[in-house]
């Protein structure tokens, strides 16, 4: 007999672990396969952003990650240098860390940033999950699925025995990956140049306190002889331990393959990047992995869905790559936990390929356009590369000179270095991600003009297929982020003074059909307050409309002004659920 659950998962990184955590949370049964024996042992996706762990304070789970990861006020000093121990070119603040763009992040979240590697995200997620009743399987490989109209037979091999079963399940989600062999197997159309480069990680232990703990950030980057512009632009130093576990980055050239890793030869990258030679490492593992620049452009297929790095391949630029993989889960999750309930029809499952496919494209794109713009430092000192050592130790030289070439050379390494902006402080890259699909409302008003650079800046809207904005409101008196009052796996309808029909429309809707509805009320002697003022000014609309906010926090549909009677707004929101939910308008 086949094993059997509702919900397939194939993978356990940072998507594949989310989704169960979801799921799991949701109360959908959920199953989670790999092929490993463990959970990752490599260190690899590391910035967490304010918007995945937005996801994570949604599911109980922020605290439990904040005490394990390297806070925020350790990961901002960006540092350009020769190395470690040798001249600095500059630094840029990084994820908001400067007193100028502190108060942009502060405003846009309740979350902080986080320096978290997979080694602690993982184990935190998968335990939460399993916590909440997902089930995990280990040395357990993909190898086929066949699909019907019923469900999903997946085969998969015990990697102990060898032995081959079935899990049979109404959907699975193929988050097994960039070289995934469930999105292979669904075929899924790919756009990109592929592999772009390479790069080697090698993490060791040395205590480098002495050279960075002044100036503390997760990356330390070097203009070095050799460094290969193909792979990561420069050669890289990242914290992994503050300031006694590191990841070495250093590119190679696709077309001529990884060097061999000999102690001696890692031994002189990282006393090349170091700077000194005075210091002790133990060296923990080291491998190649490849800059991909590859999207897929379908992301599902009837009842098989792929997630993160499945389907967006990119550098670890921007520090995206997690942090997109687990709000794909995020998108995903509720979707086939209410459709597994009966509560929604299979027709909202399609608006996950609507939503964050052009979401794939557009942090591949972002990632590998930053190590392109690295490229602007090497042609801020008029270098093409580095492999003349004369001519860098020349241009080097030359930006310590008076006279007008090295004021020139001094104003354009300024620049390039302050451009890295679009890398190290992307705020809006991480928060002004907009949704069109049939899972939104459109309420007939453009999608609002940004305001200041959309890559740089977060700019918040509750125009249908955004994320409801945060600020602080009251409630009993204490502080309590607008995200706070909804999510959860519920919809919520938020409304104010003179909104009570909608709150008593969802009520009514909800129990009829079997939906958990928040009711979210702001305003004087309401359940919810708003001190300061900051919530009506943030929610484009009046007192009496109303906002319905998906269990993603996602703002489904809106409506500006009171309704005109308790049955208009018991029309107006049955038509609005029923659409986001696939469901044919009952009126």
């Amino acid at each position: 007999m086949p094993v059997e659950t509702d919900v397939l998962v194939v993978g356990s990184g940072p998507a594949g672990a989310a989704s169960a955590l979801f799921l799991a949370t949701y109360g959908t049964r959920v199953l989670v396969v790999t092929k490993y024996s463990r959970l990752s042992q490599e260190p690899r996706a590391h910035i967490t952003n304010q918007r995945a762990l937005e996801t994570l304070r949604d599911m109980g789970v922020e605290q439990t990650l904040m005490a394990l990861a390297t806070p925020w006020e350790l990961m901002g000093t960006t540092t350009f240098c020769t190395s470690l121990a040798g001249e600095e070119l500059g630094r840029i603040p990084s994820w908001g860390t400067d007193v100028v763009r502190h108060a942009d992040y502060a405003h846009a979240s309740p979350c902080t940033m986080l320096d978290a590697p997979q080694t602690i995200t993982e184990p935190v997620i998968v335990k939460a999950a399993q916590d909440r009743g997902a089930t995990v399987r280990f040395d357990t490989e993909y190898v086929r699925h066949v699909q019907d109209d019923e469900g999903v037979t997946t085969t998969v091999r015990d990697r102990l025995t060898g032995l081959e079963y079935e899990i049979r399940s109404r959907y699975l989600v193929g988050a097994d990956g960039a070289r995934s062999q469930v999105a292979a197997d669904l075929e899924l159309p790919y756009e990109g140049p592929g592999a772009v480069g390479g790069a080697l990680g090698i993490v060791f232990r040395a205590d480098l306190t002495h050279l960075v703990e002044h100036r503390p950030s997760v990356l330390y980057w070097m203009l070095q002889p050799g460094a290969e512009k193909e792979g990561v632009g420069l050669g890289v130093l990242r914290m992994i331990k503050p300031w006694t576990e590191w990841m070495l980055m250093w590119g190679y050239a696709v077309a001529d393959g990884p060097p061999e890793l000999t102690d001696e030869f890692v031994r002189e990258l990282a006393v090349g990047l170091v700077g000194t030679d005075d210091f002790e490492m133990e060296v923990l593992k080291g491998s190649p992995w490849t800059v991909n620049h590859h999207f897929a452009t379908t992301i599902s297929k009837g009842r098989v869905f792929c997630a993160g790095d499945a389907i967006h391949r990119h550098p670890p630029t921007n520090g995206l790559g997690s942090n997109t993989s687990i709000q794909d889960a995020y998108n995903l999750a509720w979707k086939l936990a209410h459709v597994v309930a009966g509560t929604a029809d299979p027709a909202l499952l399609d608006s996950y390929d609507a939503e964050r496919a052009p979401i794939a494209r557009q942090i591949v794109e972002r990632a590998n356009q930053s190590i392109a713009d690295t490229g602007r430092i090497m042609a801020a000192f008029e270098l093409t590369d580095t492999t003349d050592t004369e001519a860098l130790d020349r241009q080097l030289a030359l930006r310590r000179a008076p006279g007008p070439e090295g004021d020139r050379i001094r104003a354009a390494v300024r620049e390039a270095i302050a451009y890295k902006a679009y890398e190290f402080d992307a705020h809006g890259v991480e928060h002004n991600q907009r949704y069109a699909s049939a899972a939104v409302v459109p309420d007939g008003t453009p999608m609002p003009e940004y305001r200041r650079d959309a890559q740089l800046y977060a700019q918040a809207t509750t125009w249908p297929g955004a994320k409801l904005p945060h600020t602080w409101v009251t409630r009993g008196g204490r502080e309590v982020s607008t995200l706070d009052l909804a999510g959860k796996g519920r919809f919520a309808v938020v409304t104010g003074v003179g909104g009570e029909s909608w709150i008593e429309a969802a009520a009514a809707l909800g129990a009829e059909r079997g939906l958990e509805i928040t009711p979210v009320a702001i305003g004087p002697g309401l359940p919810v307050d708003d001190p300061y003022g900051t919530w009506a000014d943030l929610r484009e609309i009046g007192d009496g409309g109303v906002l319905l906010v998906r269990p993603d926090l996602y703002v489904a549909a809106r409506h500006a002004a009171p309704p005109a009677s308790a049955d208009d707004a018991r029309t107006w929101l049955a038509g609005a659920l029923d659409a986001v939910l696939g469901r044919v308008a009952t009126g």
